[in-house]
């Protein structure tokens, strides 16, 4: 806190500016927030369960989490294996020809497609051309469906299309050639040839949608058959194509599989692309992409000029500790392994039921925003008041986490060689992943798999539109967030306002488009609906006139709106909870030392949770390509629009955190 600021001109600052003046952000890292704080003692914990000796007992998840994690910290046997790794697997794909120069002569063989085909199996992404994956049929949730979409990307499109003089795009060009050479290529050819594949990469990317077109989810939806896929875009055989991605399923797909076409425009767009451009230009292109990744899990030279170009795009200045990222490594690929060990010692039951009790307070609350928000017609009340009620809640973790024969049958199929490389290992687990995924297609989705909800040892909560579901990971349930036994202020201030917000994320500008049973369905009158999207204007100029005070950049108000959204009704419904437990329970007694009531206390609680330092440079990246305001808007947006915070600290009309003008949508 900085109580010399008042708190009716800047209520960020008033909360936070004693953080904000006294953290100093460790050269490893790029922020420092009440998410890394805590998301630094689980990883703490994590360690101690990760680093423990294999007993011969234990269940084989549990020693496969532990091996990975060694193979991980054993620098010294990475050293020893040098580079080779790499370039074997390169040359099993056929060789990048920048590292070749003119012996690759696989001009006349060499395919995209076939290039494809072999990433897939040998557990890299299938995705650099266009993405293929497997998902829910947005009309039909329980339904599974074939989805393409355009190419993933090797850094964000909107810095792509900015072109070469983008100093973000230059310091990435400088990697790829930097990488290259160190790979052995030859550093005037790499220079070269590496500025075309870029030259491929900006034209993938100006064939892609912004983000700012990809909100309406209706618009990405455009089904077909393979058949008609084929007629449209006839430029490679694609039934092949499609069965070759899915070898290992056991499916097999015919011409009449339907699958769903988000961005026609870029299947247009890629044809005469994927023709003009010479096979050499692709090759290096989609050879450098693994290259990238693969770095990562190798030597520390290439590790060194990778975290150089990390410090071009976010400003971190050193490698994270080792056994941090080894964490992160373990707990990311064998999440489920490594949650249940997790919460089998960390997690207090306890925790589970009052955050319940929460959830149920902060839904009751939406409730009656629903019944007596007036600009609403009574048939899409009804659908709203549906919603919010079928809406499921998943808490801590699922109880199967506590059965080691079900962990064990999910991660029956996946087995390390003891001989294999550390880079090795992570593709192979790559490949069981997408497999695992790919499997799914003929399967009919069961909204309430425990699967799907068991990643417990995450710092995070999330809302799911195709399920109807919130969820609250254990991660989250503790610390600034969450604790059972202190005051209710603090709680509803702080978890209460993630709660609100992810009960919210249902009826945001995205999540509005789903009805009750998570499909894809316009159940909006229309006056209504116009309404709806007036309110939603008035917070996109909001946050889009915001000016972030050291990098001078404006927030983009139509891609954080979901956000922004989202954070205003869910202070709003977690004040409003708060104030009934009150009414029913009787006041809390005050903090000693703080003369500050009940009710201020719950604000500066909500606003202590997004108290938050950035890197320039993250802040600039979290503006240009982020989802989420930066935490001080996260403040000030939404208790400057809420009255309730003026009469609590008796903000006069027209001061700041008091505008007149004011935006609500719930």
């Amino acid at each position: 806190m900085d109580q010399e600021v008042e708190p009716c001109d800047d209520f960020y600052n008033y909360a936070c500016g004693k953080f904000v003046k006294e953290t100093t952000i460790p050269d490893e890292k790029v922020s420092v927030n009440t998410f890394s704080v805590i998301g630094d003692r689980l990883q703490q914990q994590l360690r101690s369960l990760v680093s423990e000796d294999i007993s011969d007992s234990e269940a084989t998840p549990f020693k496969l989490a532990k091996n990975l994690y060694k193979l991980c910290m054993n620098k010294t046997r990475i050293e020893e294996k040098g580079i080779k790794p790499l370039l074997d697997i390169l040359d099993v794909l056929g060789g990048w020809p920048v590292l070749k120069g003119d012996s690759w002569d696989l001009d006349s063989s060499w395919s995209w497609v076939k290039s494809v085909k072999d990433f897939r199996n040998n557990g890299y992404s299938t995705d650099y051309f266009f993405d293929f994956s497997i998902g829910s049929d947005l009309k039909n949730s329980t339904r599974r469906i074939i989805d393409t979409d355009q190419a993933s990307l090797g850094i964000s499109r909107e810095y792509l299309v900015k072109g070469m003089e983008n100093p973000i795009v230059s310091a990435y060009y400088d990697y790829m050639v930097d990488m290259a050479v160190l790979l052995g290529a030859e550093e005037e050819r790499a220079k070269r040839e590496l500025l075309d594949s870029l030259n491929f990469e900006m034209a993938l990317a100006n064939i892609s949608l912004p983000n700012e077109k990809r909100r309406n989810a209706t618009a990405l939806y455009n089904p077909m058959t393979v058949k008609e896929f084929q007629q449209r875009y006839s430029y490679t055989n694609w039934l092949d194509y499609f069965n070759a991605i899915l070898k290992d399923t056991g499916i097999v797909i015919g011409e009449e599989e339907v699958i769903i076409v988000s961005v026609p425009t870029f299947m247009e767009g890629l044809g005469p692309l994927l023709q003009n451009t010479p096979k050499r230009v692709m090759a290096n292109y989609v050879m450098w992409r693994i290259s990238g990744f693969s770095s990562f899990f190798l030597t520390e030279k290439l590790r060194k000029r990778q975290l150089q170009y990390s410090t071009a795009l976010s400003g971190k200045q050193e490698q994270e500790p080792r056994w941090k990222e080894c964490v992160d490594i373990t707990s990311g690929s064998l999440p489920i392994s490594v949650g249940a060990l997790y919460i089998r010692k960390y997690f207090r039951e306890d925790s589970k039921r009052a955050a319940l009790d929460m959830v149920n307070d902060i839904k009751s609350v939406f409730v009656d925003i629903l019944k007596k928000v007036d600009w609403m017609d009574e048939v899409t009340r009804v659908s709203a008041l549906e919603k919010v009620s079928t809406m499921a809640t998943h808490i801590g973790y699922p109880d199967e986490l506590m059965d080691d024969g079900k962990i064990a049958e999910y991660y029956k199929d996946l087995e390390f060689q003891s001989d294999t490389t550390y880079l090795n290992t992570i593709l192979y687990m790559n490949k069981f992943g997408t497999t695992k995924a790919f499997k799914k297609l003929r399967i009919p989705v069961n909204k309430t798999d425990w699967i799907t909800h068991s990643r417990p040892a995450i710092v995070n909560a999330f809302y799911s539109s195709i399920e109807n579901s919130i969820q609250f990971p254990a991660g989250i349930l503790q610390g600034q967030f969450f604790s059972y036994d202190r005051p209710k202020y603090m709680n509803y201030g702080a978890i209460g306002f993630v709660i609100g917000h992810e009960i919210t994320h249902g009826f945001d500008d995205q999540g509005r488009q789903f009805d009750k049973n998570g499909n894809l369905v316009d159940w909006w009158q229309s006056d209504t609906k116009t309404a709806y999207l007036e309110k939603a204007r008035c917070i996109i100029e909001q946050y889009g006139n915001y000016t972030e005070p050291n990098v001078k950049l404006n927030l983009n108000g139509i891609n954080t709106q979901g956000e922004n959204i989202a954070d205003n009704g869910g202070i709003k419904e977690a004040y409003y909870a708060y104030r009934k437990w009150a009414e029913k329970h009787g006041p809390e007694p005050r903090l000693p030392g703080l003369n500050l009531s009940p009710e201020q206390m719950f604000w500066l609680s909500a606003a202590q949770t997004w108290c938050s330092v950035y890197r320039p440079e993250t802040m600039k990246m979290r503006i240009t390509t982020g989802v989420h305001s930066p935490g001080q808007f996260r403040v000030l947006g939404p208790m400057s629009n809420m009255h309730e915070f003026a009469k609590d600290f008796n903000c006069p009309a027209g001061s700041p955190m008091n505008p007149e003008h004011k935006c609500e949508v719930w």
